[in-house]
């Protein structure tokens, strides 16, 4: 077993599976995600006039879960799959992030999987624009000279 650094002698003495168990509960609980920086993003996926399958659903959420990385403030991802016309699905994306309005992409096209993508698409360039104000606006030099 390999020792980290920042333990002190004290830990031999302790059962190393007591440590063990203590830490991996710790991991789990919502104020490690806080302390990590991790963000717990609720997705919810949804169709009207139609059913989707549980496999369908599962790799809609596995596509759409990849938004967490543009933007690290999301808090809720809501996907709504029409299928009121089959030849055409379209696909409605609607994500909420903290202080900020909820920004929506729609995208429509002749088969489901194309719609989901192209709809992950226009939020992700939505998602870095945003993200590129907020940078650029705590970084703005002052023009005025002393």
């Amino acid at each position: 077993m390999v020792r980290p650094w920042f333990r002190s002698e004290s830990w031999d003495r302790e059962s190393p599976d007591r440590e063990l168990r203590d830490e991996s509960q710790d991991r789990e609980s919502p104020e490690s995600f806080a302390r990590e920086g991790k963000s717990r993003v609720q997705i919810n996926v949804s169709a009207r006039h139609g059913q989707l399958s549980g496999a369908t659903q599962s790799k809609i959420v596995s596509k759409v879960s990849r938004l967490k990385r543009y933007f690290s403030r999301l808090t809720a991802l809501n996907v709504t799959v029409d299928l009121e016309n089959e030849a055409l699905p379209t696909v409605e994306i609607v994500a909420s992030a903290e202080h900020f309005h909820d920004m929506v992409s729609r995208e429509h096209s002749g088969q489901l999987w194309r719609s989901v993508d192209g709809a992950v698409q226009k939020l992700e360039q939505q998602l870095r624009k945003h993200k590129e104000k907020v940078l650029d606006h705590k970084h703005v030099h002052n023009t005025r000279e002393s």
